[in-house]
């Protein structure tokens, strides 16, 4: 069976202009937060990113003039008294989104390359959080340094994010010559947890190698104050591993051939992708973490777009 043609670019690497074009596509996203019960943010916490609405302030007794409709008849019950509950208009939240570059990023088997599916991912929430009207900005690392984009409500703090992630893109060939950095990604989650003190909304799109006890207690610390969303990006084929043939990869200068030939080979390799997504998985679930798996084997909008369908499902469900 043939494969699908990318329908942007050639799935080896973006261009600022393909990153901008992905903003029509982006309309119909809809980003669900998970709900906070021991604390009052402003922003989209149980609603989400496509409109506005309220949140609880505070209780007070009732005053001549107050909507009866807003009595909270439990509350008047224990203390005798009318109360009523207030409620202000939801304010507006800055996001931050986070996407990953390095050369770990550069592969891929059938359709694109985890990198561009990074960073089309990355584009496809940053345009729809600017279109639910919130400032947006963001990281992108790869294995050498960190560009930071401040958060603007403008087109034009978007479209310089685009082009941070086509420049670190087109950075990434298979005749790199540098040293990966697999503690790049704890060291951007703590510049973003320098910046994102409070009721942020973080998406952080990678594939999350090298990520260990230092990464699990910082994705902690900030989802404790913000909301964060985890696209994880992977390329189905080290889970589908061929059993003839071989193939050389690369980590920067270093290289190695691995074949296909030997069980243990595959084994190895199929028993470290298993274990890996394991653990990811039960981070998803000890911090309570959307972990949103996204494939480099099919278009990333219609994926993003059904899990994010499916996180507002189990959000009724609760």
């Amino acid at each position: 069976m043939k494969a699908p043609t990318p329908s942007i670019g050639n799935g080896i690497h973006v261009t600022t202009q393909e990153l901008v074009a992905l903003e029509g596509r982006a309309r119909d996203l809809a980003f669900i937060q998970r709900a906070r019960s021991h604390q009052q943010l402003a922003g989209r916490m149980q609603s989400s990113v496509r409109g506005r609405g309220l949140i609880f302030e505070e209780l007070r007794e009732y005053l001549p003039g107050d909507d009866v409709r807003a009595i909270d008849w439990r509350v008047t019950a224990r203390t005798r008294k009318p109360v009523v509950r207030v409620y202000g208009e939801e304010k507006e939240r800055p996001a931050i989104v986070v996407v990953d570059q390095r050369i770990n990023m550069f592969f891929g088997s059938r359709f694109a390359m985890k990198s561009v599916a990074a960073a089309q991912a990355a584009m496809l929430a940053a345009w729809r959080i600017l279109g639910s009207g919130d400032r947006v900005g963001g990281f992108v690392f790869n294995d050498e340094d960190i560009s930071e984009i401040k958060p603007h409500r403008s087109r034009n703090a978007v479209i310089a994010l685009a082009d941070r992630i086509a420049e670190k893109n087109g950075m990434l060939k298979s005749t790199y010559a540098g040293v990966p950095s697999p503690e790049a990604l704890d060291n951007v989650l703590r510049q973003v947890a320098g910046v994102a003190h409070h009721d942020f909304l973080l998406v952080v799109v990678s594939d999350y190698d090298g990520h260990g006890d230092t990464t699990r207690q910082l994705l902690l610390e900030l989802s404790s104050r913000n909301d964060v969303i985890c696209l994880l990006i992977y390329d189905p084929f080290m889970l589908e591993l061929p059993t003839t043939g071989d193939i050389v990869v690369s980590g920067g200068a270093l290289q190695a051939e691995l074949s296909f030939r030997q069980a243990a080979v595959r084994q190895s390799i199929d028993t470290f992708a298993r274990d890996r997504g394991r653990e990811l998985r039960e981070w998803q679930r000890q911090l309570g973490l959307p972990m949103l798996p996204i494939s480099t084997a099919e278009e990333v909008a219609p994926q993003l777009r059904s899990l994010l369908e499916q996180s507002a499902w189990r959000q009724r469900r609760r």
